[in-house]
């Protein structure tokens, strides 16, 4: 007998070789009927697999998240299999998930089009239809090699043989298909549902590398259900309509292009917002007790190697020789200019903690391929910060920082914040004993100031642990932002030290601190989120005013030059156009108020407020209009 351990607590006893599928039986026919794998000493098995031995399980279902990555896999699988049916002598190679969804790689003579999807898609509702149950075979690698090169199925021969020796081969049957696979499935094929689109098509070399064959990739979504499905849809479509990158171009706001990829051309009215976004946190760092620096983009090679940067980062950074030999790198990171600025006389610990913050520009090369807009560059702006304190002040600086980090959020309209953990990564520098105190210090803070957080294991900084602020934004996708990084390491890489009260040397603590993280990519997120309707404090132009005849010109440039002397960003359009076409025209531009001018408002002195996304326009008296509009574009900081 063994005994089974249930996530309540619970023990059962069963007869050894007893299945994953015979255990939700046991439980009731209602699990037995949703059951779609089981979960053992936490690794996912096949229902159809015989448990031989004591073990905690847990039977995995569609609600849980184990069960949708299954139902996108099988999804892969039925998608292979409709493509070999429809268009024999396909090959196919691989088909992860991937987040929300799926991918399989195909070689074909002609690739795939978009104009195929709905085809194979009607045939994967087809074999669905079927219900055939998925069942495992483990075969000797030579066996499997010679079924796949039977087939014609070059790529999976290639697969098999760069499986390692200690590993089984297994293979997945559906039916009269099968694929190579490591498993585990679903029960049968029926188990995907319908909830699932195939999306797009795309080229891909085989194994990433260009002098291997051009693949064709198909991308499928898969849900547990057609409300989730339907849900995803709307979000793409939304987030189709938000891209910032189209938005930039409607505004006005920025552009790349092809002679410095990944860094941004900004143009007057993006570098409005940009500045706003600077001057927003500079008034609430001041607040905070910071003290704004800048340190040099360029340094020597010596100190990115003492950092370790050279050694764990050297593939990120741009480098240059000069003519006597010296080899600079382009600043990844501000950490080591504060370390010196820091150093640079000496600190008595009655200063601490210091608190040092930087706009620094930092360059870091990212491939071609994942450049992607203001969310994805090579040279960005962080609202960086270093905090340099005893051990003692660790704790109280790091609540100071959590809330301000979450502060912000609010001011902009972020509400929804999870906390990650990142704990320390593989590739790191310092010792065990030095991790594990930063480890502790850093959780007792979040933990005292009354912060939730998550595990995200092996992702801190190669230098400490952090923890990761991500938004959730209006249509409910999740952004990385702020870090707060607890280092023990670099002020000791570097000589960095105070006088304590004992009148001898002692290494600071180091906290580093970001809370957009990157101002373009927080630009980027702030369109999107606002769908290009900004806030009024932040939109680059806050009024326009509109004529609607000519005899109103003047009247439009007094009351022009009275938003700006109130403090407003005001611009006046006198063109001889017709005042719907100027309405539609700034309504695209994501103005936000429009104040319309004819010959009533010259007779009144007043204006027409016109409000973006609004139909209705309301009359009023041009103190009126400034009065209301100048209380609301005060920054929330200021309120």
């Amino acid at each position: 007998m063994i005994t089974l351990t249930f996530p309540d607590g619970s023990r059962r006893e069963y007869e050894a070789g007893t299945t994953g599928a015979q255990v939700a039986a046991s439980i009731s026919k209602s699990l037995a009927k949703k059951a779609l794998a089981i979960e053992v000493d936490g690794q996912l098995r096949d229902l159809s697999d015989p448990l031989d031995k004591d073990a905690a399980v847990r039977i995995i279902t569609r609600e849980d998240p184990q069960g949708l990555e299954l139902i996108r896999h099988d999804a892969a699988h039925v998608m292979a299999e409709a493509v070999q049916e429809l268009y024999p002598g396909t090959q196919v190679t691989i088909g992860p998930v991937i987040e929300n969804g799926f991918y399989y790689d195909f070689f074909r003579n002609e690739p795939f089009t978009t104009e195929d999807l709905p085809r194979i898609e009607k045939k994967m509702r087809e074999i669905i239809a079927r219900n055939a149950p998925f069942t495992k075979t483990v075969v000797p690698r030579e066996e499997a090699i010679e079924t796949f090169r039977g087939m014609g199925e070059d790529f999976k021969v290639e697969l098999i043989e760069s499986i390692p020796g200690d590993e089984d081969v297994k293979i997945y049957h559906q039916g009269d298909w099968f694929d190579l696979c490591r498993g585990p499935h679903l029960p049968s094929t029926g188990k995907i549902g319908d909830a699932f689109k195939l999306m797009k098509v795309a080229g891909a070399y085989w194994r990433g590398d260009s002098s291997r064959p051009m693949l064709t990739r198909i991308y499928g979504t898969a849900w547990a259900d057609k409300k989730q499905l339907k849900d995803y849809l709307h979000r793409l479509e939304e987030a189709e309509k938000r891209d910032h990158r189209r938005l930039g171009r409607e505004m006005d706001l920025f552009h790349f292009q092809e002679e410095a990829p990944g860094s941004v051309f900004w143009h007057p009215r993006g570098w409005t917002v940009f500045t706003e976004l600077m001057n927003y946190l500079r008034r609430v760092q001041d607040k905070a007790g910071y003290t704004e620096v800048n340190s040099p983009d360029m340094m020597d090679r010596a100190l990115w190697e003492q950092s370790g940067h050279w050694e764990k980062f050297r593939e990120n950074m741009f480098i240059t020789e000069t003519e006597d030999e010296r080899i600079f790198a382009l600043k990844p990171m501000n950490c080591p200019g504060h370390v010196q600025i820091f150093k640079h006389g000496l600190k008595s610990y009655r200063e601490l903690p210091v608190r040092l913050s930087e706009f620094g520009k930092v360059h870091r090369y990212e491939p071609s391929g994942a450049l992607h807009g203001l969310m994805r560059v090579r040279s960005f702006t962080q609202d960086d910060a270093h905090i340099f304190c005893t051990h003692e002040q660790i704790e109280e600086e790091c609540i100071r920082v959590h809330r301000l980090i979450l502060d912000i959020y609010r001011d902009f309209g972020f509400d929804d914040v999870r906390i990650k953990f990142s704990d320390r990564p593989e590739k790191r520098v310092g010792s065990d004993e030095v991790w594990d105190a930063a480890e502790a210090a850093l959780k007792s803070a979040v933990e005292a100031a009354g912060g939730e957080y998550e595990l995200n294991p092996g992702e801190g900084a190669f230098y400490g642990p952090k923890l990761e602020y991500v938004l959730r934004d209006a249509i409910g996708r999740d952004w990385q932002c702020g870090t707060v990084q607890l280092d023990f390491n670099l002020p000791g890489r570097f000589g960095a030290f105070y006088i304590g009260a004992d009148s001898e040397k002692h290494t600071p603590v180091m906290i580093h601190r970001a809370m957009f993280g990157s101002l373009e990519r927080f630009f980027g997120i702030q369109l999107e989120h606002h769908a290009g309707h900004l806030p009024l404090w932040l939109a680059p132009v806050q009024v326009v005013v509109a004529t609607i005849t000519s005899d109103a010109d003047d009247h439009a440039l007094r009351v022009r030059e009275r938003l700006k002397a109130a403090g407003l960003r005001a611009e006046a359009d006198l063109r001889n156009e017709k005042i719907n076409y100027k309405v539609r025209e700034h309504s695209l531009a994501k103005t936000p108020v429009i104040l319309v001018v004819g010959k009533r408002e010259v007779e009144e002195g007043g204006v027409n407020m016109r409000r973006l996304g609004e139909k209705h326009q309301k009359a009023m008296s041009l103190d009126e209009a400034i009065r209301t509009l100048k209380d609301e574009a005060t920054p929330p900081d200021l309120r």
